[in-house]
């Protein structure tokens, strides 16, 4: 069940990545962890893109602004209700950023309960006690 739900979510995103960005990673991977959806994306810049890192300031600014529109993307009330009907559960916050080197990029969809279990997540919970340690 897991498993489908995590190509479903990742199809979802490879979706709306294109509608927003206009094309979608090469691949994508999808992982549930607690109240986590880690989502992996391989092949991710533009043709455009890839000769603009070659200078720093192409890097800077690709950077910022892939990271910014992939954060607004999800303010976005119709987005944000097909991922929330696709786990039964509300995003609470998300984190993104990119490898431009490695055409990696790496977005935390963080909902209000376990996604596999369907628990209640809070931050008092063992889970964000574990990871708020764990991370920089």
């Amino acid at each position: 069940m897991t498993r489908r739900v995590e190509h479903e979510f990742s199809m979802l995103v490879r979706e709306i990545r294109k509608e927003y960005v206009g094309s979608g990673p090469q691949q994508i991977r999808t992982r549930f962890v607690g109240p986590w959806a880690i989502i992996e994306m391989n092949g991710n810049l533009t043709d455009v893109e890839k000769w603009l890192i070659d200078s720093n300031e192409g890097r800077r600014m690709i950077h910022e602004t892939r990271t910014k529109m992939v954060k607004d993307i999800y303010k976005h009330a119709g987005v944000v209700e097909k991922l929330e009907t696709l786990v039964n559960a509300k995003l609470v916050t998300l984190f993104a950023d990119i490898n431009l080197e490695n055409d990696v990029a790496i977005t935390v969809f963080v909902f209000d309960r376990d996604i596999q279990s369907g628990a209640r997540w809070s931050a008092g919970s063992s889970a964000s006690r574990r990871t708020s340690a764990g991370c920089p």
